[in-house]
């Protein structure tokens, strides 16, 4: 088997626009399901004399690989979930990160906000005006970049890789300059510009995401509708992303993340029960395993994040994660190997390419469940 991060995207598999301007709804994208134990509602390795078949159990048929796969659409996910399984969803609502600047003398920039810090100054990342594909490399701390409505960015230090502390001189909150003169962070294989609510899940509540918690887009309001009623929880953390367009190698920003209560006490409890957590997206797996004991049991707290999720340390409270597809070489690809296995990512992948889907934020989805 070869590495999880080493395979060739073919250009033509990367979304360039939403699902809706290629005529699908949100929950029409493809889902490949990758299932270790085989595509059936198996006893949970949590509780393993615990679960008979029932009138609720949907089996699967065998497949000829180790690894088995079905084929599907979105809104078939509640089709491959049991009722007391625990959705855990991301609350985070992505904001208008993109800004554009002129750098001292004139030059042209554009202004990446990650991440707001406690003291009130934020992360950034300078890059080139249009559709570059990597940082300004030339910046220098005590540059000053003039921003829209006379506000002012003075880069204090390097933060490590591409990014910058910087302070921002802005009328009123920055959150609020940020509504009023940015737009959404994009990158080149998009073609053309899309609206924030494109980058807005059903879920989103609360402002502070750079980048959307894409595994939640392809949720619609009667998909959810349908799992509720099916018997599947749904639960809330919350968890702000950063820029995610750290080169190859580089390791997971730091993130503000927030355990509510019920929501440690429903993971929990379903685990003890024998049910199944399955985390949308990397975001909501690095909060719950954030705040996940080695037993598996989580608690609540908020706070930031540093944890780096592989092979050397493993999911502890998370049994499956819905999940975009992710570029060759991004730290995310570790953390679905901490969840599913290295092997059974590595199948998914090439399964995945096998049968043409969609990369990136607006492609389409897979879930993986060890």
């Amino acid at each position: 088997m070869t590495a999880v991060a080493d395979f060739d995207l073919p250009h033509d598999l990367e979304a360039g626009q939403p699902p809706e301007s290629r005529g699908l709804a949100r929950d029409g994208v493809r889902l490949l399901v990758a299932d270790g134990a085989g595509l059936r509602h198996a006893p949970s390795r949590h509780a393993p004399s615990r679960h008979a078949p029932s009138s609720h159990a949907q089996y699967r048929p065998a497949q000829s690989h180790h690894t088995r796969f079905r084929h599907a659409r979105f809104r078939d996910l509640g089709q491959f979930l049991s009722p007391g399984d625990v959705l855990v969803v991301n609350t985070s609502a992505t904001i208008a990160a993109a800004v554009d600047g002129r750098r001292p003398g004139g030059a042209p920039v554009t202004v990446h906000f990650s991440t707001s810090l406690d003291d009130g100054s934020w992360l950034v990342e300078l890059r080139p005006p249009g559709r570059a594909t990597g940082p300004v490399r030339d910046a220098s701390a005590g540059e000053r970049v003039a921003l829209p409505a006379g506000a002012v960015l003075t880069l204090q230090a390097a933060a490590g890789g591409r990014l910058w502390r910087a302070q921002v001189a802005a009328e009123g909150d920055v959150r609020e300059f940020l509504s009023a003169s940015g737009r959404p962070i994009s990158y080149a294989y998009l073609a053309g510009s899309w609206p924030l609510t494109a980058y807005q899940t059903v879920f989103a509540r609360d402002p502070g995401s750079a980048e959307m918690p894409s595994a939640g887009r392809p949720f619609s309001t009667e998909l959810v509708t349908r799992l509720a009623v099916g018997g599947v929880v749904i639960a809330p953390v919350t968890l702000h992303t950063g820029v995610s367009s750290l080169e190859a190698g580089e390791p997971p920003l730091r993130e503000w993340c927030r355990v509510p209560g019920p929501t440690a006490g429903l993971v929990s409890h379903a685990r003890a029960a024998g049910h199944r957590i399955i985390a949308v997206g990397t975001t909501v797996t690095r909060a719950l395993e954030t705040r996940a004991a080695p037993d598996g049991t989580v608690t609540a707290g908020q706070g930031w994040t540093d944890l780096v999720l592989g092979t050397g340390r493993p999911a502890r409270a998370v049994d499956g994660i819905v999940t975009g597809w992710h570029a060759p070489g991004a730290s995310h690809l570790s953390l679905l190997a901490a969840v599913a296995g290295p092997d059974l990512v590595s199948d998914a992948y090439a399964e995945a390419i096998r049968h043409r889907y969609l990369w990136h934020e607006f492609g389409d989805s897979c879930l993986l469940l060890r």
